[in-house]
């Protein structure tokens, strides 16, 4: 990550210029003033060093590599939008975000490795997480800046996304907000509940479309929690079709649900472009609000 000093930054702090003309945070400075990772024309500088226009700060991010192997997965992927800086993939389902000790192969982590043609330095770098029974589209940042800046925007008016679920029951009202704090169920449960002492979680919600006793139902989420939207969806009596942990399993959703990543609106990290990016209802999905669809 690097600066050249433009002319009307000449004798600006160095803090200045990574703070608000870099966009790093404070927490990021300290950490790397610390580890010495702030440079000057190459040099290690201290952070109030007074500087000159045309010299090159530099901030070094450290990489995290996995503590396995990484091995290549080769699926076809549909990439919307990527450039130097991000990348936006519209994740298939059933698919792992992440590889893990247990899961060391099938992932979007080794799909986008072998994608990229296996590189000795790949780095991923997740914005927003997915389960592996949601389909749609997904940020990684391409380098540790990006990853940095994308992180906080989540949950601002410049990163929203939008979901599609097909769920079993009606909401009624049909728009409304689930305001319902969520907390893991016990230490060792991997499943969420709803109760007054957990984490502030709010889902907008709004209802699309009937498909007999489905709904198909267009959610935001002002906050992000762990399956907040299977949580709060159960939550109003109307959980998220083939959902096997707060609903019920489907036959013809193998390994999945009906839930998806529809839409991402994004402010650019780097260039400050918006982007809109949208990916379509899967046929599985949409196929389960026909009036001929499997009642469960």
């Amino acid at each position: 990550m690097e600066h050249i000093v433009a002319p009307d930054e000449d004798g600006r702090r160095l803090r200045d210029i990574l703070r608000q003309v870099m966009g790093v945070s404070y927490s990021a400075m300290k950490s790397a003033k610390w580890d010495q990772r702030i440079l000057v024309d190459g040099q290690t500088a201290p952070v109030n060093t007074i500087l000159r226009a045309g010299q090159r700060v530099t901030m070094l991010w450290p990489e995290e590599r996995p503590a396995y192997p990484l091995r290549p997965y080769a699926i076809p992927l549909r990439i919307p939008y990527q450039d130097e800086h991000l990348l936006i993939v519209d994740k298939p389902a059933p698919l792992a975000s992440q590889s893990s000790a247990g899961h060391p192969d099938n992932s979007l982590e080794n799909a986008l490795y072998a994608h990229f043609g296996c590189p000795a330095d790949f780095v991923y770098r997740p914005v927003n997480r997915l389960d592996k029974g949601t389909s749609g589209l997904m940020v990684v940042a391409r380098t540790a800046h990006a990853q940095h800046r994308l992180q906080q925007l989540l949950h601002t008016p410049d990163f929203r996304r939008t979901y599609l679920a097909v769920t079993q029951g009606i909401p009624v009202p049909g728009e409304g907000v689930v305001d319902a704090p969520i907390m893991k169920e016990n230490a060792a449960s991997i499943r969420r509940i709803v109760r007054t002492d957990g984490k502030p979680s709010v889902t907008r919600y709004q209802l699309e479309r009937i498909g007999g006793s489905r709904a198909l139902v267009r959610l935001t989420l002002e906050t992000g929690r762990t399956h907040q939207i299977r949580v709060h969806m159960r939550h109003i009596g109307c959980p998220v079709c083939g959902d096997f942990l707060y609903g019920e399993e489907l036959p013809e959703l193998p390994g999945r649900f009906a839930l998806h990543s529809a839409e991402v609106r994004l402010l650019h990290p780097i260039t400050g472009e918006r982007l809109l990016l949208r990916s379509p209802l899967p046929t599985a999905l949409e196929a389960l609000l026909t009036p001929d669809a499997p009642r469960p």
